[in-house]
């Protein structure tokens, strides 16, 4: 849900804010094999991620993998840490090795900008982190409140557009100008003062208000990057349109193109989705009514012994 502080003047650079949803979701199970292997979608992926985990482990074993279902990539969700992090976690589990998520998310080259992805693993809800040192893991998690079971989030999909990832993206930020020391003062002061607070008071309003300022201020700063304060102007329309017609508050999740729009309930939530997609479902748009997830993902062993790790 944005940035922190873009400026790093004080040793940390980024800093974000984070919700878990329930209704997006990569699910896989692993099965001890001799080799590596993967069926569903990304599978080429979670070969590549399985490959780094037995390495990193120092396990000469294999694994085959069903993936049932897959966060879509690139479009601002955080479906590789997802997709990373479960992969990751079933081999250990396999193999009985006890692998702390933070030296798994090290060595599988996630969490590098954002602690987020690997605080929602673990506990879900709307996490804060306290961003990045120049040298160090994965920025560490300060905050994680519990999201309103009776909201709903309203997200705006584009599946023919794709946000900015591996090298373009590391451009991208090389590209950038510096950011105002003030406007990352603002951030701060908004997230800790007004979205965090309000969260907690279940005050739908006042937590809106803070996103939105949030997403104004960073979008501008990325708008050279990205053509503009969201990357799809199909999306940045209907987000513009959601905004109002009763959404609360409105932006772009990381890199995008994927919109989201935060509703008091699920009936209104409902009502504006079907009224979005009658709008602008012609332009390619999807909209999916989601809820917050509060807990991390579900983890279990079935049918198999723990295999030994070799050395």
């Amino acid at each position: 849900m944005g940035f922190l502080d873009l400026n790093g003047g004080l040793g940390r650079r980024f800093g974000s804010l984070g919700l878990s949803l329930n209704e997006l979701a990569t699910t896989v199970t692993a099965y001890p094999d001799s080799q590596v292997s993967a069926e569903g979608p990304q599978s080429s992926r979670v070969e590549a991620f399985a490959r780094q985990s037995l390495a990193a482990m120092g396990i000469t074993g294999g694994a085959h993998f069903q993936i049932h279902q897959a966060i879509p990539d690139h479009s601002g969700l955080g479906s590789g840490t997802q997709l990373a992090l479960a992969v990751g976690t079933a081999l250990s589990r396999l193999y009985g090795f006890d692998w702390p998520l933070n030296e798994m998310a090290k060595e599988m080259h996630r969490g590098g900008r954002s602690g987020i992805g690997l605080g929602l693993f673990a506990h879900g809800g709307f996490i804060v982190d306290g961003g990045r040192k120049e040298r160090g893991g994965p920025p560490t998690v300060i905050s994680r409140l519990e999201f309103p079971a009776q909201w709903r989030v309203i997200l705006v999909l584009e599946k023919t557009h794709r946000g900015l990832h591996g090298e373009q993206e590391k451009q991208a930020f090389a590209a950038l100008p510096e950011f105002p020391e003030k406007s990352a003062g603002q951030l701060c002061r908004l997230a800790l003062m007004q979205a965090m607070p309000s969260l907690a008071e279940k005050d739908i309003s006042g937590f809106g208000a803070a996103i939105n300022v949030i997403q104004e201020i960073v979008g501008d700063h990325f708008a050279p990057a990205q053509g503009g304060r969201f990357a799809s102007h199909r999306v940045a329309s209907a987000l513009a349109w959601l905004g109002l017609n009763g959404a609360d508050g409105i932006g772009q999740s990381s890199w995008g193109p994927t919109g989201f729009a935060l509703i008091d309930s699920e009936m209104q939530a409902r009502s504006l989705a079907r009224a979005a997609h009658n709008k602008f479902g012609a332009e390619g748009l999807e909209f999916m009514v989601c809820s917050g997830r509060n807990h991390g993902a579900d983890i279990r062993s079935e049918g198999y012994l723990a295999l030994a790790h070799s050395e």
